[in-house]
């Protein structure tokens, strides 16, 4: 077994560990410090494109990763969708999903290098966050046009770096799998690994944290203060005496 098959074997398990306990220790001692500590207050007309075309592009990232890395190829082949096809849809869609990503972030760092109260909010640890998550997105892009072939020889991904992938999650690792991967996919999955392990202690922790319990509480109701009981405030209990 060459290094490489072990540095693939092994890595993965430790990311996962410290992806998992970073985030338990963040929760159970860094409770206030779980934010994105926003700065809208300081500045909102850059925020308001940039905001949407990076959550845009990431969620449409993440979705083409899970079906890339999650679903064979024999499932997509078995429903009629052909390897050229395939590859043609994930160029497509790939580059839309990672240029608006790439805008997105780089007009969010424009606005904190060059407004003074939100550049003054920013970190040393939001700094380094900004690093590895802008490679991460830069070597996906260029990962995604060599693999579709639009640069350079194409390359199947799903016969080496998905097999691997699934392999991790089975505590069957392949390291042989992704050690025979081209370069480009080797360093897009380590820097992946990178984002994946600062991920607890940075503000990206706030995505474990979504209001997804949003789009589902009840409606509620609100009554015009024509309407209210007397002696009552609209949106409010009336006071006990002694309270």
């Amino acid at each position: 077994m060459t290094a490489g098959e072990i540095f693939w074997d092994v890595v993965p398990y430790v990311t996962l560990a410290i992806l998992v306990v970073g985030t338990w220790w963040r929760y159970r001692y860094d409770k206030f410090g779980w934010t994105t500590r926003s700065s809208e207050l300081y500045e909102a007309r850059i925020l308001r494109i940039a905001s949407p075309l990076f959550h845009f592009g990431i969620l449409v990232v993440i979705v083409g990763h899970f079906i890339g890395l999650v679903i064979p190829q024999s499932w997509t082949d078995a429903i009629g969708i052909d390897e050229h096809a395939y590859h043609v849809q994930a160029l497509v869609l790939g580059a839309i999903a990672g240029f608006s990503t790439l805008v997105g972030i780089v007009l969010l760092i424009y606005r904190r290098r060059t407004n003074g109260p939100v550049f003054s909010a920013t970190t040393l640890n939001d700094k380094m966050m900004y690093v590895v998550l802008v490679a991460a997105i830069v070597v996906g892009l260029a990962t995604t046009l060599l693999g579709a072939g639009a640069v350079g020889e194409e390359h199947n991904y799903r016969q080496t770096v998905s097999p691997w992938f699934r392999s991790i999650w089975v505590l069957q690792p392949r390291g042989d799998l992704m050690a025979e991967a081209p370069f480009t996919f080797q360093l897009h999955t380590f820097v992946g690994l990178v984002l994946f392990a600062i991920w607890p202690f940075t503000r990206l922790v706030h995505a474990f944290s979504a209001p997804v319990a949003y789009l589902f509480r009840p409606y509620i109701v609100y009554r015009s203060r024509d309407e209210a009981p007397p002696g009552r405030l609209v949106g409010s209990e009336p006071r006990r005496r002694g309270w």
